[in-house]
């Protein structure tokens, strides 16, 4: 332990950048991070035990609900619900946030999260994960007046964002607004250990990440500029790699380059994935690492959302290879 930081020692050296340090958040990450090594145990046990497969539900996304997808979102509810350090908790699986009653402990934060991206993958053994997004009530907001619309913020707003993949280790990847960090799960001792310090994103990367199965979908826009990485005229093409789990294919993005894509189409005129439990977060750490994100007309952490469970399209990584989607993009009036 001597050579090593331990994420615990990390979040607290912190606390003297924050002017509203009082030890509210130290007690949220501890509790988030207790809630993904408890996810996590499950998920590599999920061939072993009852909690692979579909509920038979479907959740507010109108989308199958997994098992291990009822178990995360449970864990962590109850662990942030319990943390005297949350007032309000939302959650990818739940129509509306929930709030901590005001004759409960609570404290000054709210978190939303995914509770498992990619959960449709779980049977394939693909890596998945868990995004979380952290904003600080104002103080002088009353507790009472709390409900969703107030929830709604830009992402610029966040005080923290990061996500848990669970893979072939499982990691923890998040900003406080002063850098991306990166840590593994040495399960010996139980401990998150920094192993990815200061993480930056190339400015140009060597892969793309996109659907193409969604390509005649696609505008003419969104198909030139995919055709200008994997058809370029003076360079040689991109590789492409996706996966189909955002957590997955956006840690790829952040630790190698490159951009992923995932515009808007007929199918998803407002695109696909969660603004305030997806995008946000991702295009947080995407900014801190060096890397841009945008829905093709606007920066992702400008935008104000109008629901809570608000969808939106998502380009990001390399901020030169974003850039370039965006130059096509307005070539063809776009944006």
């Amino acid at each position: 332990m001597s050579e090593v930081t331990a994420i615990e020692h990390l979040i607290m050296s912190q606390r003297r950048w924050s002017p509203h340090a009082t030890g509210q958040f130290t007690s949220l990450m501890h509790d988030l991070i207790l809630s993904a090594k408890i996810i996590s145990r499950n998920v590599n046990q999920a061939g072993l035990v009852d909690i692979l497969g579909a509920t038979g539900s479907v959740n507010v996304q109108g989308e199958q609900v997994q098992k291990l997808d009822t178990f995360a979102n449970n864990t962590l509810v109850y662990r942030m619900q319990t943390s005297g350090a949350v007032c309000a908790v939302g959650s990818e699986e739940m129509a509306e946030p929930f709030f901590v009653p005001e004759n409960e402990p609570h404290g000054h934060y709210v978190i939303f999260f995914d509770p498992l991206d990619g959960s449709s993958n779980i049977d394939v053994g693909v890596s998945i994960g868990t995004i979380f997004s952290i904003y600080r009530r104002p103080d002088d907001e009353q507790y009472w007046l709390l409900n969703a619309e107030a929830l709604m913020r830009p992402g610029l707003e966040q005080v923290a964002a990061g996500y848990f993949l669970y893979g072939s280790s499982t990691m923890l990847v998040y900003s406080t607004g002063h850098g991306v960090n990166g840590f593994t799960l040495d399960t010996g001792i139980g401990e998150f250990l920094l192993t990815h310090p200061n993480i930056q994103i190339p400015r140009v990367g060597k892969y793309y990440s996109t659907n193409h199965g969604y390509f005649n979908y696609w505008d003419e826009a969104t198909q030139t500029a995919v055709h200008s990485f994997n058809r370029p005229t003076h360079e040689a093409p991109r590789s492409m790699r996706y996966v189909g789990s955002l957590v997955a294919d956006f840690h790829r993005t952040l630790l190698k380059g490159g951009v992923y894509l995932y515009p808007e189409d007929t199918k998803h005129p407002r695109g696909k994935l969660r603004l305030m439990y997806e995008a946000a977060p991702m295009a947080f750490l995407a900014e801190q690492a060096g890397g841009k994100a945008t829905d093709g007309r606007q920066r992702i952490l400008d935008i104000v959302p109008t629901a809570i469970h608000m969808r939106t399209p998502l380009i990001i990584g390399s901020a030169d290879d974003v850039d370039r989607v965006l130059d096509i993009y307005k070539e063809h009036g776009k944006v």
